[in-house]
């Protein structure tokens, strides 16, 4: 009996997801704690890790290794409840004043209320480009998958492998763009009471605390940069993230999101930049 194409790639799918899952090393291995002490644990051998946040602190934690491109997946559930004032975070930055960063960073609300999605992107120090969205799913309930590929022609951001927004390369455009500085991967769990609801309006209620995040299966399949680096490489070497674009079905999935999801969008916002949008917001409507 013939097997049908759809069969094929159900199977080829199934693999796929097999070899990322099992390419995803223990925290233990992957990470160290950058502040908040006992409030960062990692738990279940390595497999999760959990932020907390109270009064007196929040926590964090970065990679043990720097990358110069390639793709970060991290599942994340998100604080339950009432998360207004708080901030959990999923980036990657390099060091210094003329520093690089891509980020994701999820703004929490008071209960019933939607968590933002605040997504951003630092060249040479400089950001203003950031783009926010509703999810169209709780991501307290369970865990999401949230993904960015960085690669020398463009950065995508999905959740899911969704795609949610693309930073082309436009530096042939006079726009900077993330190529040479190496960036670690972070994470953390801080208080932001001043700008992260609602403008500042909606504080952070402390009798709610501590406020907890999960994180797991995290997978850099990646260039290592610096000591070591040779011995350390992913055991995961596919590198198809080092031309990663969108297909015709992904383009259809970044309209969708961003014409039903999006609630902010640099490109958009004339009264903040008055002298005119960026170059690279010309290049295509869907950045």
């Amino acid at each position: 009996m013939g097997t049908s194409n759809s069969s094929i790639s159900a199977v080829v799918l199934s693999i796929s997801i097999l070899i990322v899952a099992a390419s995803a090393g223990s925290f233990y291995d992957d990470m160290d704690t950058t502040f908040g002490g006992e409030r960062a644990k990692i738990v279940n051998g390595g497999q999760d890790l959990s932020l907390s946040l109270d009064q007196y602190s929040g926590s964090g934690f970065q990679s043990k290794h720097e990358y110069l491109f390639g793709r970060f997946d991290m599942q994340l559930k998100l604080v339950p409840g009432n998360s207004a004032g708080t901030v959990t975070t999923f980036y990657l930055s390099s060091q210094g004043a003329g520093h690089d960063e891509i980020d994701f960073e999820f703004l929490g609300n008071s209960t019933g209320n939607p968590y933002t999605i605040h997504t951003n992107v630092y060249s040479q120090g400089k950001g203003n480009k950031e783009q926010q969205f509703h999810l169209w799913f709780d991501p307290t309930a369970a865990f999401h998958t949230y993904t960015i590929v960085w690669n020398s022609l463009r950065i995508i951001f999905l959740i899911d492998n969704i795609p949610v927004r693309v930073f082309n390369n436009n530096d042939a455009a006079g726009v900077p763009f993330p190529k040479s500085q190496p960036m670690r991967v972070y994470a953390s769990l801080w208080n932001a009471d001043d700008w992260a609801t609602q403008g500042g309006r909606v504080k952070t209620d402390w009798t709610n605390a501590p406020f907890t995040a999960s994180y797991r299966k995290f997978n850099a399949n990646a260039k290592k940069v610096g000591p070591n680096s040779e011995s350390t490489n992913s055991v995961n070497d596919n590198q198809s993230w080092s031309t990663q674009g969108l297909d015709a079905a992904g383009r259809n999935r970044i309209r969708w999101v961003q014409t039903k999801h999006m609630i902010y969008n640099y490109c958009n916002d004339r009264k903040r930049f008055p002298n005119g949008i960026s170059a690279e917001c010309k290049t295509s409507r869907f950045l």
